[in-house]
């Protein structure tokens, strides 16, 4: 798990409040912000884009594709911010699924509430139990040499 330390949780709520407040959602009207901590300890912050079509960029979505421009791969920690105090945001499926990508079970998510107040640590192994990542591609890559898969844990 990545411990942030109080003074980073604070300047990082900040960051990602300021980025929900740049959110575009007029169809929801559901405003995300979100930080991103790399490998690097460089920060980027993102937020959610709602179109008409239905189509949605999420906020954690929106700053992994920040780190990524930026050369990073993998995510330590992840700071998000809802519009509410009456209940907690935690990253939708599909944004368990994107930090997967890049997060492994150290990889540590912060639920905040819009005043500040930390709801909730999590990893992402307790998000997003039993997931399904890069591994296990490579796993049942074929041996390029022997034509046989690999398929032990």
């Amino acid at each position: 798990m990545t411990r942030l330390t109080d003074e980073h949780i604070e300047s990082y709520f900040r960051l990602a409040s300021e980025a929900r407040d740049n959110a575009y959602a007029p169809y929801s009207n559901h405003p995300v912000g979100a930080v991103i901590v790399d490998e690097n300890d460089n920060v980027y912050a993102g937020c959610n884009v709602e179109l008409a079509n239905i189509r949605t960029t999420c906020a954690e979505a929106n700053a992994i594709n920040q780190m990524v421009l930026n050369g990073g791969r993998y995510i330590k920690a992840v700071v998000v911010v809802g519009p509410s105090d009456e209940y907690l945001i935690t990253p939708c499926g599909s944004c368990r699924q994107n930090i997967r990508e890049f997060g492994d079970e150290k990889t540590t998510v912060y639920s905040m509430w819009k005043d500040g107040r930390l709801g909730r640590v999590q990893t992402l192994n307790e998000l997003l139990p039993y997931s399904f990542g890069p591994e296990n591609i490579h796993a049942l890559t074929p041996d390029m040499e022997s034509g046989e898969c690999d398929t032990s844990e």
